[in-house]
């Protein structure tokens, strides 16, 4: 369907529905005054823009961005106040029971110790005491890009409809209330200032679902049958902080209230927002959360504003898109806390954290610095880049021990650079591969065995964790800078490693190497090469305890 067949709406309105309710968008000037946009004439989006179709012919991904490799994301809101309560704790704590959801399973008790019974003090609370008094944009910045980190992204808005910018469209933001900051802004300055890439993460098209168990109550104890605040109304406020602000606009409509006009309304509101957030930060590259384009054509048109916006600033697209949308050329490929089987032809991106999406400290850590160095090791040497969270606490710092984690990742990479900025994947990913399904596989049934190698196969959510069984001693990864190729032992111990890959004689036809030596150290490494395979000692004394990175010369054919 073309864009400009969608129907003008109106926007930024005030209505009555159910009879007891008033919803309003706010628009840029007054309240109370309706503006009417049609979806390809938006606030941001205007006639001489060009079109999806002559964007693709025009539009080559970034080298800044297929060069980077590695880039941090900061997430930071309100859900950063509770420390208890998984990375969805504005949806679970109005859960007495999470179901299968059990990251969640500690939000509602932990809210109502802490805050107070879901009916009287729910998540406005929440926002309310979110101050990020000791976020400091700049020191982060610097530090971020002292860990090797070649991009910077910031959490703009999630699945609870708050916004951490200065939202024209949007009142229910971290300019407005809580930190009374503009945490975007802050952080495209700094990135400005230190010269880093800068994007956003976008996760709100699902508010209307998510925050569905708001507008219930308790099913069992003291509270029961008192409903939740989902069903507050701006009246309600009086008296209190939030006075003036409507909660409607923060929870959407009860349920029964809501029509089809009222949730085409919430999508152009949606892309007006993000439009702004795009055209006003300048950003560099934007991420989408959730599966497909967000709301259809909306999220479409979304990422149309993204690159015309950049043609304007650059004179070229120099801007980044990702999403979980299968093949589109102008998108990178969002592969959420997994890597691909193989090496992709196009670039994607591998997004991880350290435990939740937001700080937490209910569960023990998924990732330490081995993790993340490992997982690294092997998206680069498919074409990938990892996007890694960091979980700033509610006051805007990192944890101690999350610092540690990052201080030993930046060693690494910073010792190792030459392996992952600006490279390519090989002719293969890696040698000795599987090594650590091995003994998984020689202890389990074939029907185990089956279900192994569709966890294998999965990409989403397949990631390996500190739980993981370790990796052989000599399965490798591989990439390409320049004229070397650089072999990463993953999990190395003192030994000799046989890699039939970089035998002269393999389908991968390697040359016939002239010297070998370890990255972070002057000690050339021995080694021997014959027609089966590539044999060489990997040191007892190495430059880190993770991944040991070799530079090969001569394997390269440069015929």
């Amino acid at each position: 369907m073309k864009l400009k067949s969608f129907i003008g709406i109106t926007l930024c309105c005030a209505w009555i529905l159910g009879g007891n309710k008033t919803y309003s968008f706010p628009s840029p000037t007054d309240h109370n005054t309706p503006h009417k946009a049609s979806l390809s004439e938006t606030a941001s989006t205007k006639k001489d823009d060009l079109s999806w179709e002559e964007l693709q012919k025009l539009y080559k991904f970034p080298e800044w961005y297929t060069k980077a490799r590695f880039g941090i994301w900061v997430t930071v809101g309100p859900q950063s106040v509770p420390r208890l309560g998984g990375g969805w704790y504005a949806r679970h704590m109005f859960m007495q029971d999470v179901g299968s959801q059990q990251f969640g399973r500690n939000a509602y008790a932990y809210h109502l110790k802490t805050f107070g019974p879901q009916s009287q003090k729910g998540y406005i609370e929440v926002i309310h005491q979110w101050k990020a008094e000791r976020l400091d944009t700049d020191k982060l910045t610097k530090y971020f890009k002292s860990l090797g980190a070649k991009y910077l992204v910031v959490h703009a808005n999630h699945h609870d409809h708050f916004d951490n910018f200065a939202s024209t469209y949007h009142p229910w933001n971290s300019v407005n209330m809580g930190p009374h900051k503009d945490i975007v802004g802050l952080f495209e300055q700094s990135a400005r200032k230190y010269k880093l890439p800068f994007g956003v993460s976008s996760h709100d098209d699902r508010f209307l679902s998510w925050w569905l168990p708001a507008f219930g109550s308790d099913t069992s104890g003291v509270y029961k049958g008192v409903p939740y605040e989902g069903r507050l109304t701006k009246a309600d406020g009086k008296g209190k902080w939030w006075e003036g602000y409507d909660p409607a606009q923060l929870y959407g409509l009860p349920p029964e209230q809501r029509t089809p006009e009222y949730e085409t309304k919430v999508k152009q509101n949606y892309l007006l927002r993000q439009q702004e957030l795009i055209t006003k930060y300048n950003v560099d590259l934007l991420w989408v959360d959730g599966y497909g384009f967000p709301y259809g054509n909306y999220g479409k048109e979304l990422f149309r504003t993204l690159f015309n916006n950049s043609l304007k600033r650059s004179g070229k697209i120099d801007a980044v898109g990702i999403a979980k949308v299968d093949q589109e050329p102008m998108l990178v490929r969002d592969i959420e806390a997994g890597v691909a089987d193989t090496i992709l032809p196009y670039p994607w991106d591998g997004i991880f954290t350290f435990t939740h999406w937001f700080y937490k400290e209910d569960d023990p850590l998924t990732h330490n610095a081995r993790t993340i160095i490992e997982l690294l090791s092997d998206i680069v040497s498919k074409n990938g880049n990892m996007l890694l969270n960091v979980e700033l606490m509610a006051d805007g710092t990192i944890a101690p021990s999350h610092k540690q984690i990052l201080d030993e990742i930046g060693q690494w990479v910073n010792i190792n650079s030459k392996a992952i900025y600006g490279s390519k994947p090989w002719k293969v990913y890696g040698d000795n591969l599987n090594s650590c399904q091995r003994e998984i596989e020689r202890n389990i049934i074939n029907a185990d065995a089956e279900q192994v190698q569709k966890k294998a196969q999965k990409e989403n959510f397949n990631a390996r964790t500190v739980n993981s069984t370790p990796y052989g001693h000599d399965e490798v990864r591989f990439t390409v800078c320049g004229k070397n190729l650089y072999i990463i032992v993953l999990n190395p111990t003192a030994s000799t490693i046989e890699l039939p890959a970089l035998g002269l004689s393999s389908p991968e036809q390697p040359g016939k190497i002239r010297s070998i030596r370890l990255l972070g150290s002057k000690k050339h490494i021995d080694f021997e090469q014959d027609k089966n395979k590539l044999r060489l000692i990997v040191p007892d004394k190495r430059p880190t305890p993770y991944a040991a990175v070799f530079e090969v010369h001569g394997a390269i054919n440069l015929k």
